[in-house]
This record gives C-alpha cells, structure tokens and sequence, in this order.
C-alpha cells in the first residue's frame, strides 16, 4: 500500500515506520530539515524492546514532489490540520482514504471540509513515540492499539483492508462501528485533565490532591457526557468520575499533560480541539457549556501571556 504520514515526528515515525518496515511504500513528510535529512542519510533508527534498527523509509519536507498515495495518515498538530491538507494536493488520487489519528474532536471536520467527507475515516492509537533526536526514536507500538472507522458507522471494505495491513506491520487494529463514540471517550480523558493541568501548572500528583480542581474536571466533563449524548453519540461511560479516575491510571505523580508541556514550551495548545471543540457541539445542539467554555478562556489568556513574554 501507498502511504503517506503527514506530520511525521514521534508518533507519525513510530507508526510509519512499522508500516515501512512490513513492505509497504511509505513517505514520512515532517517540515523540520534536520529530521528528514537524517532519516535519508541513515533511515529511520527505531528503538524499541527487542533493541535498535535502521528502517529504509523515504521522507520529505512537502508534498510537491509526491504522487497520488492510497492512505493519507494525518497525525500534525490539531492547529495545522488545515494548513496542512491544504499543501497535501498531490497526495490525493481518486481512490485516496485520509485517516486522521490525531487527538482531540473536529479535525473530521477540517479534513472533510478539504478532500470531500467520502474520503475520511476517523481513528484513535495507543501507539506511543518519543523523539531522542533527528530521526531517532523510541517506538511503543507493542500491545497498543489502533482503532479505525467509517464517519457515519458502516462497516467497509476499506476500512477493513486498511486494519489488514496495520496488523500486518504489528499494529494492534480493530475496526470500530462507532468510531464517533471511541473519539468522544477518548477526548473525555483529556477534558478532564489537560486544561485544569495548564492553568494551574500541576503535574498529577498534586493536580489529584485538590478536591475543588477534582470537582471543576468532573463538572467539564459531565458537559461534555451531556454534549455527546445530546448529539446522538454512544459513550462508553456513564459517571463522569470514571474519565477523570482513567486519566491518570498507571501514570506517576510527576506526569505532565501535553497542553501543559506546550505552554510550557511557549507553544499553541490543542484547547480548541478538545474543551473547544465540546463547546462548539454543545452550541450546535443547544447544550450550555459553561465550564468548558471557562476553561477555554483561561488557556487562551495563557497562551497569550506567555507568547508575549
């Protein structure tokens, strides 16, 4: 299968190169010349539990020398979702499916909005990555998994054949007829934790010690139980408290939520796509979110101080 990763860093390499190194043709596209430059010099050096290997896999910095591919893996940051599309022109052929496995609500939207909904599967991945330097990576994709699925539920064919060659590359993949409600569960994880992390600048040990900061996640929450409900999607949860409990399951008390590691960085956070985005569907289907929207301010008003600096 032809197959591009748009926004290749960690994660986009960690998966992309798994699929590479199964025989598929894959292309890693990541705007930083130093990461793609050194993944042509010696490949994609991949760690992981069995040790260390190079893996030959092409990489690019844009797409204008690229040619139609089968799969379009969007994994960049929520913010650039549609500035990145928008440069993706080449990659899109008649056939192309664009899978976006980025966290939060909304890039199905963007991504829809760009190549035309037909073309646009939804997925969510335990796969884990982290950066040890250009082209250099620790790869967790061992027992994580993958779920992907149709927009509107169905079960198809390409979906189907698309969590094939996942699990062929060792890939845990399971198809998901409700893909909508596996996005939502997941986006409930990060409403219950990341803006309350930013704003008061806590990591989880002292984050789950103030009870008044364990009452503010829980009421955000329940908005967002109530947004989801209200628009027709199944959750998989039914007490707020259980999102918030979840969140911080197996993770140590010095855990940083990655909104607080980019206000940290100076950096734009994803807020719009995960307490944003349960205030625009709260709007849309006239559930109040008045929390939600709260908590969208405060981050805003951070992130603006803190680019100020």
């Amino acid at each position: 299968m032809k197959i591009a990763v748009l926004g290749a860093g960690a994660l986009g390499c960690a998966i992309g190169g798994a699929l590479a190194e199964a025989g598929n043709d894959v292309v890693l596209i990541n705007r930083n010349a130093a990461q793609v430059e050194a993944i042509r010099a010696a490949g994609l050096r991949m760690r992981g539990p069995s040790g260390e290997r190079p893996v030959a896999v092409r990489a690019e910095r844009d797409c204008t020398r690229l040619t139609p591919m089968d799969l379009v893996i969007v994994l960049v940051k929520s913010f650039h979702t549609q500035e990145a599309i928008a440069a993706a022109t080449p990659l899109i052929g008649g056939d192309t499916v664009v899978l976006s496995l980025q966290n939060g609500l909304g890039h199905e939207d963007v991504l829809a909005e760009a190549v035309g909904r037909e073309r646009v599967i939804a997925g969510k991945t335990y796969v884990g990555g982290v950066m040890l330097a250009p082209g250099h990576i620790i790869s967790g994709t061992e027992g994580k998994e993958t779920l992907i699925g149709e927009l509107d539920g169905s079960d198809s064919a390409r979906v189907r054949r698309i969590a094939s060659v996942f699990e062929a590359a060792g890939l845990c993949t399971t198809v998901s007829t409700n893909i909508m409600g596996t996005i939502w569960d997941k986006l409930l994880i990060n409403v219950a934790t990341g803006a309350v992390s930013g704003i008061t600048g806590l990591t989880y040990g002292p984050l789950y010690a103030i009870p008044e900061i364990e009452a503010t996640a829980v009421a955000a929450v329940q908005e967002a139980m109530d947004v989801a409900r209200a628009s027709g999607v199944a959750l998989s949860y039914t007490d707020p408290r259980d999102a918030w409990t979840k969140a911080a399951a197996g993770l140590p008390q010095d855990f940083k939520t990655s909104m607080l590691q980019s206000l940290e960085k100076g950096s734009v956070t994803e807020i719009d796509f995960i307490n944003g985005a349960v205030v625009r569907w709260g709007q849309r289907c006239g559930v109040p979110t008045p929390v939600n929207a709260t908590l969208v301010a405060c981050i805003k008003g951070i992130e603006r101080a803190r680019q100020a600096r």
